[in-house]
């Protein structure tokens, strides 16, 4: 289904419109997946946009689209200052 991007104009109409032609718009953003904003007296009050589900929680969001390839368990063979000089104190 395409989404809507921010070069398609989003299609504006107003209460009384929408209440007379709800199924045919209902279908023109489930076929197209674009945007209506509903208005009363000129002001955005209302959005009809398709429905997506949305991810339950954001743990996994990402599974299988990074690939680790070689070792990231293993020490590197550099030093970090901290273990150098563990007594240093850093200026904020």
């Amino acid at each position: 289904m395409p989404q809507n991007s921010d070069r398609d104009e989003v299609r504006s109409v107003t209460l009384l419109e929408f209440q007379a032609q709800c199924l045919e718009l209902v279908s023109e953003v489930v076929e197209n997946g674009s945007e209506v904003v509903i208005t009363r007296e000129g002001l955005p009050v209302s959005r009809l946009v398709p429905f997506r589900e949305r991810q339950k929680t954001l743990f996994g969001i990402d599974r299988g689209r990074f690939e680790i390839i070689g070792d990231v368990i293993s020490p590197i063979g550099v030093r970090w200052e901290a273990e150098v000089d563990p007594d240093r104190v850093l200026n904020p």
